[in-house]
Formats: C-alpha cells, structure tokens, sequence
C-alpha cells in the first residue's frame, strides 16, 4: 500500500464527530430547518449543551438576567454563534492535540484555526467586501490534515520542512513529494469522511491553491486562503511548516488585498484574538 492510500485508508477510521453534533450542524447549514429540533438536539447533548449556555452567558453575550435554558439562549446567539460553538465542541479537542509530526505544541492547531476564522471577517470587513459565516467555520478547520498526518501517523515533518527549503519549493509541494498527497487534501477527506457540507470541504481542500476552488465558492475559498496566509505570517499556530507557502496573487487580487491592508488586517487579528478565543473557548 502507498503512503496516500495507507493515509486515505486511517482517514476512515478517525473516530466520527457526535451523532447529535453534526445533526445540527446540518441544520444550522440549512436556513429553513426547525429551530425547535434543533434546540432538542442540543439540550440532548451535555457537553454541546454546556458549552452554549457558557457562551450566552459570557460578557460578550450576557444581559441583565442570566440564561439557563437552551432554546432562550439558542435565541440570544443567533445561529451564527451556534454554528461555531457547535463545530468548537466538536472539533475543538482533537485540535488541542501536540502534533509533534509539525513540531506543534498543543492548542497551537486550534489556536491557528480560530485566527484564520477570525480573520476571515476583518479580512473581508477592510477590503470592503461581504463577509461569509462558512469562511468562518472554514477557517476553524483549515488545518485538520494535519492532524491526521502528524497526531495520528506520526508523520515526521523534518524532511518534507528541509525539502521545502532545499528545493524552493512549497511545503504543500514537498509534502506531496514525500507522502503522495498534503494535508490539505488530507483533510478535506476527513470532513467528507465525517458527513461535514460540500463548502467546508472544498475550503479546506484549496485553501492553499484558491484558484481552484469552484466558481460559487471562490469569494468563500479566497477568504480563508488569504486568513491563513495572514496568520501563517504572524506565526499564529503556526509548525515546521512555517511561511513555506505563497499566496496565489489572483486571490490576493479579487479580494482587492494590498499590502497595506494586510498590515491593516494583521493588526485586527491580533487585536481580535483575546475576544475569539474567549467566544470559541472550549
């Protein structure tokens, strides 16, 4: 068996997201589902139950009166701060884990996740461009190849990190030399292996090679591309890998991103990060 295939294969036995948690997932996804099942399924499920009235109840959400039921805070967040809390339960930790394959403390995997999420939105909100909630929840899930390759294979970056310097080549591009496949698209068969929607899989899938992603997802797709460079370079979260990556310039260039406005949204990012990680705190 080759290194992709036996990669593709440990993929299918990543233990699945909670039954409950990618049901209202889906429904979060889906504008005309029912609020109430949705509210039922969540009540149903502990942790992601905690975890909603931790976050309404936060001094980003609180009100005079404190909430302790569900459906009432359900109501306060709205579903994009569902949306998102239910993914940080979800995926929150297995993206604690050290991956010591990328020479990743733990936290850092899901601390560069929530940067790039974040990010997503100061980006789109300095280019003056509409912004997109599942570039957001894209952005928490940008880099989970990586923990298939370096949690869970025990996949030594150092050669494919050397290579990359050696070569001039991209990281992504080593990583393919090495292993016949990168994290990228090691990811985004294990958001397709865990039943996650099409958009997410095909930001995770190109968030590195933008220009490939399809024409109804591309402003999504440039979005979490130009977030993850933005914090690669402010060394968020970031491993072995480092800034061995290039921006695509067409997707620099739909988004209307200068440099000087890539100053301006590493300085909102990293203004911002205290009150992400306080909202997708797990």
């Amino acid at each position: 068996m080759t290194k992709r295939a036996d990669i593709l294969e440990q993929v299918l036995h990543v233990e699945a997201l909670p039954a409950a948690s990618m049901r209202v997932l889906l429904l979060l996804q889906n504008p005309d589902s029912d609020q109430q099942e949705i509210a039922s399924l969540v009540r149903h499920e502990p942790t992601l139950a905690a975890n909603v009235l931790k976050l309404v109840n936060s001094v980003m959400f609180a009100g005079r009166k404190t909430i302790d039921s569900v459906d009432a805070a359900l109501i306060r967040l709205g579903r994009r701060n569902t949306l998102n809390v239910v993914v940080a339960s979800s995926i929150g930790p297995v993206e604690q884990h050290a991956i010591s394959g990328n020479d990743m403390p733990a936290g850092a995997l899901w601390r560069h996740g929530v940067a790039v999420a974040y990010g997503t939105r100061v980006i789109a909100d300095v280019v003056g461009q509409e912004s997109d909630d599942r570039a957001f929840t894209a952005g928490l899930l940008v880099d989970i190849g990586k923990y298939v390759l370096g949690h869970i294979m025990g996949i030594d970056g150092q050669d494919i990190a050397q290579d990359a310097l050696t070569q001039g080549i991209s990281f992504l591009e080593a990583e393919r030399s090495h292993l016949g496949i990168d994290h990228a698209e090691t990811g985004a068969a294990l958001l397709n292996h865990w039943g996650l929607p099409d958009s997410l899989v095909e930001a995770v899938r190109w968030h590195h090679e933008p220009d490939d992603a399809s024409a109804a997802l591309q402003h999504m797709v440039d979005l979490v591309h130009a977030s993850d460079q933005v914090c690669t370079i402010a060394g968020i979260g970031v491993g072995l890998d480092g800034s061995q990556y290039q921006p695509s310039g067409q997707a620099l260039d739909r988004l209307q991103l200068t440099p000087r406005l890539v100053e301006k949204a590493l300085s909102g990012i990293a203004d911002g990060m205290v009150e992400a990680e306080q909202l997708l705190s797990i």
